[in-house]
């Protein structure tokens, strides 16, 4: 059975999910350079090697990392200052391969062995409490940390497609039995904007809390 291009490319591009080559993760890059002809020097986390590795397969020339994108770093983790996380959980949400544990109004935790260095979780934190740092020993990316990224990164494309189902099954089932349990007298349900308003104040609250420990 003949490999799709698609997956050839796809196991050459080094699956840290940044969406720093324009794309959504690894596999619609490839899926661009397949089919597109999306440029080959777009993904920062492959550096050089990557872009050569690319030509090589796509028999096209080299060419130099497209920086605008940003620059090939080492190898980096994020790291949590638990002290001020507030738990909102934001970073947890962004995490594309759930490298990231916690829970609502608890402090969250990186799981550096599983964490591909993204940098996705540092620009939703209301609290400027996540950076990257360089592993410690340094060391490169390798294709079985690739490998595991896949991995983890297609079980939660699944696992949030299953939670997307079945909340899209619960407001069905509520939407049914509404009209059979409304009453005249019965008090309306909390809205949407309600509900988002009470998580904004409590946001807020969270966020002042944050400032007043920093404060001291």
């Amino acid at each position: 059975m003949a490999v799709d291009l698609v997956d050839l490319i796809d196991a050459q591009l080094p699956q840290t999910q940044c969406t720093k080559c324009g794309y959504d993760g690894c596999r619609p890059y490839a899926e661009a350079l397949a089919h597109a002809g999306a440029p080959i020097n777009q993904c920062p986390p492959g550096g050089e090697e990557g872009i050569a590795r690319l030509a090589a397969l796509l028999r096209r020339p080299a060419l130099p990392l497209d920086e605008s994108r940003g620059a090939h770093l080492p190898l980096q983790a994020a790291r949590i200052d638990e002290q001020h996380c507030i738990g909102c959980t934001l970073c947890i949400q962004a995490c594309p391969v759930d490298a990231i544990v916690g829970a609502s109004k608890v402090m969250h935790t990186v799981l550096a062995e599983y964490c591909t260095g993204c940098d996705l979780c540092v620009p939703p934190c209301p609290v400027d409490c996540i950076r990257m740092e360089p592993v410690s020993p340094a060391r490169d990316w390798s294709t079985a940390d690739a490998a595991l990224a896949r991995q983890r990164y297609r079980r939660r494309e699944k696992r949030l497609a299953r939670e997307s189902r079945a909340d899209q099954a619960r407001l069905e089932a509520r939407s049914q039995a509404a009209p059979q349990t409304a009453s005249p007298e019965s008090a309306p349900a909390t809205s949407p904007a309600d509900a988002a308003e009470r998580k904004r104040a409590m946001l807020e609250a969270a966020l002042a809390r944050a400032r007043a420990r920093r404060a001291h």
